[in-house]
């Protein structure tokens, strides 16, 4: 009772004497104290970390890119090259044992993974970035570079042949054109490839310290460059303005084919002549226009990786009319440069491998060895490589019980896990399945309604979440209903929590999903997306107008922390859609911005995105379904429908 009456807050009684703990019990107690504060000024224990910068649309890593982090993870910056697709924070933090575990899941797919979305979720949670890879001929091959020796030889005669081939058939002398008078018909890397500072400087590229270039700007791509690092085409068109040529257009292409900016640009000075002829731009398309040329270096600067390297015709003008200097155009830097890296390079213990340099030579040159576990059924080419440790187990149980025993003793492991395909039929039917279990989670039952309802209102109403696919009048019911199928999860989601028995036209509405047997999960389903990393700092705003990418970059110091700004497109006119997805650092800058957003100012409507990007792009992948019209269509009832049988 003791103890209770003191957590109360009563004062002793008089004459009595508060009972004290012996000094030992105390000093434990205050020394105890004492532990717990200084844990909690001890800074956080620094995770490594991985920041991915993709600027192809798909999501899609190739083989020597995984390559390139492997190799990085593995060695460390000081032995290899640096890569340019993304970035590992805290590589000393990786682990204790500085080691790399490769999973390779044999006979799964993306199929697996969104099908089974709900059974995956500690890999969703254990795993914040998700790619997709090219099919390979072999997987393990290519990421490791066993055939990369092998196949060098025979695609340099093979690209001989085709040249002498080729120029035998049309008559043409192929050793007479410059291009195969200076690089050859060997194969050769990007590096050869490259403009020098000299030949910069003869065709009057923009370079720092030049006297006509005082006012350029300087970007941050000053990386070293590598026969991996990144392309991007270039493309600018201008106008003849009071002062000169001055920039009208952009066109920035990742290497994949991905367009990844393409601005109209409104010149400072007044514009003497459009150049239509040339450019296609005209005083009407221009006038809206309000993106300047500050803005574009702006994206610009964070758009390219510090190993960018411009493909394009005339880029001297474009770089002239960008009003940037200083980009990685030359492969070979002056002769005191290079012998300036070579003593440095000298007076550090760390050798710098090749960048074509393979994995297993990595380690080989450390004295290390590579662990592959295996099933005994599998073949691989590892298995005959002198530095490699080849364990095969009878079953991936096996396989998973050798792994957690031997990963820790090897710098690098591959534990590769195999699963019997599905069939071709079977594939087909799941793929099925999930687009007819997408297209039902985003279409909503909306009702009752009046029977002299205004359907034009009701179709605006609904409209106002987010592009529709369809709009269907249900009269099989006493009361009629609207059926409205939406292009994206987030529009339905949206109006399920925005028109949830609320009036309309003085009737109490509800607003919800079918119910058929594939959309049964669908609650738990939404909440999992919610929690999906990739959707956590990911807003969906609908209503976007044609300048909302100028008005964001306007209105910048609103929204700190704006990674990504995805404006869907058209497949069919090219147009930009009226919704978009904005990418932020964190969740609580993502709800901020939301807030701004959705405000009344901007007067958008949106909240948390559900679809991550590469999710777009696999059901974007699928077979086309059938569409319906975007038109009000109308299901009578069936006693009508005979009727207009009779009457047809």
């Amino acid at each position: 009772m003791k103890p209770e009456m003191e957590g109360t807050g009563k004062q002793p009684e008089k004459g009595r004497k508060r009972r004290r703990a012996p000094n030992k019990v105390f000093g434990a107690a205050q020394a105890m104290r004492t532990r717990w504060r200084l844990q909690e000024r001890l800074p956080e224990t620094k995770k490594a970390c991985l920041s991915a910068i993709l600027f192809a649309e798909n999501c899609e890593v190739t083989h020597d890119q995984l390559c390139e982090l492997l190799k990085y993870a593995v060695l460390g910056k000081s032995s290899v090259p640096k890569h340019s697709w993304c970035q590992l924070f805290h590589h000393n933090h990786l682990n204790n044992l500085n080691n790399v575990v490769v999973f390779v899941l044999q006979g799964m797919s993306q199929l697996h993974f969104y099908r089974f979305y709900l059974e995956f979720g500690f890999l969703r949670k254990a795993f914040r970035y998700k790619f997709r890879l090219p099919p390979p001929s072999n997987f393990l091959d290519d990421i490791i570079g066993l055939k990369k020796k092998q196949t060098t030889g025979d695609l340099s005669k093979a690209l001989e042949g085709s040249l002498s081939s080729a120029g035998s058939k049309a008559s043409i002398n192929l050793q007479n054109d410059p291009i195969i008078q200076k690089y050859g018909c060997k194969k050769v890397g990007l590096t050869r490839c490259l403009l020098t500072k000299e030949e910069m400087k003869t065709f009057h590229f923009p370079l720092q310290g030049f006297p006509d270039c005082e006012n350029f700007i300087l970007t941050k791509c000053h990386g070293p460059i590598t026969d991996n690092s990144p392309l991007f085409g270039l493309h600018c068109e201008m106008c003849l303005t009071s002062k000169g040529r001055e920039l009208m257009h952009i066109t920035l292409v990742a290497e994949g084919g991905c367009c990844v900016m393409d601005e109209l640009v409104k010149p400072e000075n007044k514009i003497l002549d459009y150049l239509t002829s040339f450019s296609g731009i005209t005083k009407k398309i221009l006038n809206p226009v309000t993106t300047k040329l500050r803005d574009v270096q702006r994206q610009l600067k964070g758009l390219l990786p510090p190993d960018a390297v411009l493909v394009g015709h005339s880029l001297d003008l474009d770089l002239r009319a960008l009003k940037i200097a200083e980009l990685n155009l030359e492969a070979l830097a002056s002769h005191q440069e290079l012998q300036a890296a070579d003593q440095e390079l000298r007076n550090t213990a760390e050798v710098v491998q090749p960048p074509n340099t393979s994995i297993l030579e990595c380690l080989d040159s450390m004295g290390q060895k590579l662990l592959f576990l295996t099933r005994e059924t599998d073949s691989s080419q590892l298995s005959s490589s002198r530095n490699c440790q080849t364990i095969k187990c009878l079953s991936n149980k096996e396989i998973l019980e050798q792994a957690r025993v031997e990963t820790p003793l090897f710098p690098f492991s591959i534990v590769q896990f195999s699963f019997d395909p599905f069939s071709p039929v079977l594939t087909e039917e799941m793929n099925k399945r999930m687009r007819v279990k997408w297209a039902e989670i985003s279409t909503v039952y909306a009702g009752p309604f009046s029977k002299n309802c205004n359907l034009g209102a009701l179709k605006r109403l609904f409209r106002s979440f987010g592009p529709v696919r369809s709009i269907t009048l249900v009269l099989e019911t006493h009361q009629p209903h609207l059926c409205i199928q939406y292009e994206v999860l987030e529009a339905a989601q949206l109006a399920i929590e925005s028109m949830e028995s609320i009036l309309v036209e003085g009737t109490c509405i509800k607003v919800r999903r079918p119910v058929t047997e594939l959309t049964l999960d669908c609650d738990t389903l939404v909440n999992e997306l919610e929690q999906e990393s990739e959707n956590r700092g990911t807003i969906y705003l609908y209503g976007v107008g044609e300048t909302f990418k100028e008005q964001l970059l306007q209105q910048s110091n609103l929204f700190p922390g704006l990674e990504a700004v995805i404006l869907p497109k058209d497949l069919n006119n090219g147009k930009q859609k009226k919704y978009c997805f904005l990418k932020f650092k964190t969740f609580g800058i993502a709800q901020r911005a939301l807030n701004i957003l959705t405000g009344k100012e901007w007067k958008l409507k949106g909240r948390q995105a559900l679809t991550p990007r590469h999710l777009h792009t696999w059901l974007r992948g699928l077979p086309p379904e059938s569409r319906q019209p975007t038109e009000l269509s109308v299901i009578p009832p069936p006693s009508e429908q005979e009727l207009l049988q009779v009457s047809e």
